[in-house]
Formats: C-alpha cells, structure tokens, sequence
C-alpha cells in the first residue's frame, strides 16, 4: 500500500481526522445509528490480514476504531517484540528473552523519549555545534565528523535509570520498566573527547549541556523535553561517541537518527538523542531533567514511601552492578539439566564474577563470564545447570564488580524508582 491514506505509517493520523470516512475509504466499513460498523467483504479481509487473524467480534467494533496491535505497529515501525509503555512519548521496553544477543539487533533496542521525535530529517543537512566554553566554537556537519575525525565502532551498554521501577513497592510514578530498558549494540562514530579537544576546552568548564532536536509535548517551540550534562572528566573518557550509526546501518529513528549521544556506564538520559548542539558550562547543567528530583535519588537511604524533601538528592552518575538472565525464558519447562546465560554489567567498572543459584541463594555455582568485547560493553555469562529432581524451581543470577558491589536480592527504594539492581530471578518447572 503506497498511497497515504493506507500506509499504516499515516493510519493513526488519517482516522483521527474524520474516523468515519476513514473508515469507508479504509475498510469499506458503513455505520449505523448505533456508531457500530460492519466489516465485511475486502475490508475485513484487509484488516484480518493486516492483524493476522480472524476477528470474532468484528460486527461490534466501534466505527473509526484502530485495532490496538496496528496502533502498536505503526509506532514501533522497525521493532521486534518490544512491549510499548507510553505513546507520548514513545517507550518501549525489551522482553528479557529477546535480548539474548551479545549484541542487541537493533529491531530489539529499547526505545526511552521524552519528547517528539523529529519527523523531517535531512541527514546532509545535519549540524551539531559545539559553543560555550570553548576556544574554537565549530558547527560541524556528519560529513564532517566522518572526515576530521578518527571513526570509532563500539559496543556501548544504554540503560535507562528507571530501569526495573515496576518492581518498587509502594509505586514509583513514571514508565513502569520492568528489566528491558537496556541494550548493547554496536555503534559507530566519533569520541566525544576528541570533537572537544579540538573545540579546545577552557579552564573554567566544569559541565557539558545537551541539546536535541526532539519537540516538547505541549508542542512550545520555546520548551527543551530534555537538556541533561555530565562532568567534563566523564566527557572526556574513551568510550564516549558521538554516534551516527547502530549496527552498521543508520541509527533507528526511534533511537535517535541521523545523530546521538552513546554515554555508557551512566543513565541512558546522558545518551541524547537527535543531537544538535553540546555546549561547555562553568556550572552544574540546570536543564530540563537535570533539577528537582529528575535522574536524582536521596542521599541517604530512606524508608519505603518516606517524603523526601529536593535539597537532599543527589544527581545519578554511574549505574550500579547488574545481571540479565536471557535464556531460558521464565515459566518454561527444562529437563533435569540446563543451559542458562545472559549478560552482566557495572556502570564505569568491570564485572569479575557472575553466580547461579538453584536454591532459593543458599548455594551459588560460578557462571563462565566472558570479558567485554571493549570498555563499556556489557559481559556475556553462562553456565550448565543439573536439577537434582523434577519439580519448580528458580534461577538466580547474582553479578560481582570489580570493587566487590555485588547484586542485592532486594532493592533500596528511592521516590523515583531509580537504580533497581536487584538480582534477576526466573522461574523453571522441571519434569
């Protein structure tokens, strides 16, 4: 289907505008006083087709109705199996058992946005300027990044700071993720510290600030979603790109085509998407998300549901300690031994060890981890299990950093719903 009318790119906003004619342009479908429809003929083939199966109840389906799994679709154009949260903004997070490459595809990256993404993009028209405490402000172009400076490919941990807030008690407001906001896929680009080294940072640059070209939801041009920074000594490490491929191919417009931010190790909100502009500062960044309690949990531990009041929180920098078990996938039934593996990942630092425990943590049996394939990718784990007899059981994992912080098994709340490292547990029935 090309024309706009049946792209399903366009169907959302084709029926929002005059649900009834979409209708009968659409499906063929003719209302009655009612405002209940009847498919029938080629439009209900078109729409059994277009869902992959039959629909029982098609006679009561509310005229100018867009079936859920198409809305679905068509926001998540390019996705695989992702579970979407939000629409407005797009979130969409990874089942754990679809992330069991060791290298995210990118139909599998999880998708975080704050604002709405740009429609029109012009890749060769690109810019990205870097100004503020600078010495040479510059406004380079892709091209331009390609050819002044040394093409980096890495595999880069993104994870996003809510990641695993569902499982807060009492409730954390905001996208509920449960363990797929994270992925690791291979990126292609510059290093940040090399386009800043060559902007020439001054002295008196402590913070950088991000700009994207992302619209705020109340559609106010005068409005940023979000503009977060980080510390010039984190801009400056090795492993941070200026990113303009994913897998090698085109970022993902959902991930933040034609260019973005790859910041491992701290919350995915540093890894700005649809970047233009980056910008040097001799104070904190006070941008969208970056004040208040936004990416900021209490300086102390707080009790569950405790008011904790602004003044005590403190900005999230490095994400804590954490482990994926991918495969098997949970609730499903093995024989009396096992193959089990995931990932494993600590912020800026390494991972030395990763355990399994069939017994609820009284005993652990060391995985085999294999080192990341550069600084900042997470680590691949497995291991062989043998169940001692037939029944339920629950797989845990448990990850160890090089510092020795180890995997909690329950987690520290915080009013946000931030940093849940907790240990990833699935479950088995052995027959």
């Amino acid at each position: 289907m090309t024309d706009k009318k049946t792209d399903p790119k366009s169907l959302s906003e084709f029926f929002s505008k005059d649900p009834e004619a979409a209708d009968k342009a659409f499906f063929g479908r003719v209302s009655n006083p009612d405002r209940r429809g009847f498919l029938k003929g080629a439009g209900l083939a078109t729409m059994g087709a277009m869902l992959g199966s039959a629909i029982p109840f098609h006679r009561t389906m509310p005229t100018g109705l867009v079936p859920v799994a198409l809305a679905d679709e068509e926001i998540l154009v390019g996705k695989d199996g992702l579970t979407l949260l939000n629409d407005r903004p797009v979130n969409a997070e990874t089942p754990a058992h679809l992330l069991n490459d060791a290298i995210t595809p990118t139909a599998r990256h999880f998708v975080r946005n704050n604002g709405i993404p740009p429609e029109e993009v012009d890749v060769d028209a690109w810019t990205l300027t870097i100004d503020g405490l600078v010495d040479n402000p510059m406004t380079l172009s892709i091209k331009d990044l390609k050819e002044k400076f040394e093409v980096h490919e890495m595999a880069l941990v993104v994870e996003c700071g809510g990641n695993g807030r569902a499982a807060f008690d009492p409730p954390a407001k905001g996208n509920q993720w449960t363990l797929g906001a994270v992925a690791c896929s291979k990126w292609t680009g510059v290093k940040l510290k090399d386009v800043l080294n060559a902007a020439g940072v001054k002295s008196n640059a402590i913070y950088t600030a991000h700009v994207g070209a992302d619209e705020h939801l109340s559609g106010n041009p005068d409005k940023l979603p979000i503009s977060r920074g980080m510390p010039i000594e984190k801009a400056m490490n090795d492993n941070i790109l200026i990113a303009f491929e994913q897998n090698g191919e085109p970022i993902h417009p959902l991930n933040g085509a034609p260019l973005r931010l790859v910041v491992p190790g701290w919350p995915g909100s540093l890894s700005h998407k649809w970047l233009k502009r980056i910008y040097l500062r001799d104070i904190v960044h006070d941008g969208p998300k970056m004040t208040g309690k936004a990416y900021r949990v209490p300086n102390r531990p707080v009790e569950p549901g405790e008011k904790v009041d602004k003044k005590d929180f403190e900005i999230i920098e490095r994400m804590p300690v954490k482990s994926l078990i991918t495969s098997p996938e949970t609730g499903g039934n093995s024989g009396l031994s096992m193959k089990v593996n995931g990932h494993a990942w600590s912020g800026d630092r390494k991972v030395k060890q990763v355990d399994i425990s069939l017994d609820f943590g009284a005993t652990w049996q060391k995985a085999t981890l294999n080192d990341p394939i550069n600084d900042g990718a997470w680590q691949n784990w497995e291991a062989d299990v043998t169940f001692p007899e037939a029944g339920y059981y629950e797989v845990w994992a448990r990850a160890t950093d090089d510092a020795g912080e180890a995997q909690p098994f329950a987690i520290n709340w915080n009013p946000k719903g931030y940093l849940n490292n907790s240990m990833h547990r699935i479950a088995v029935r052995v027959s």
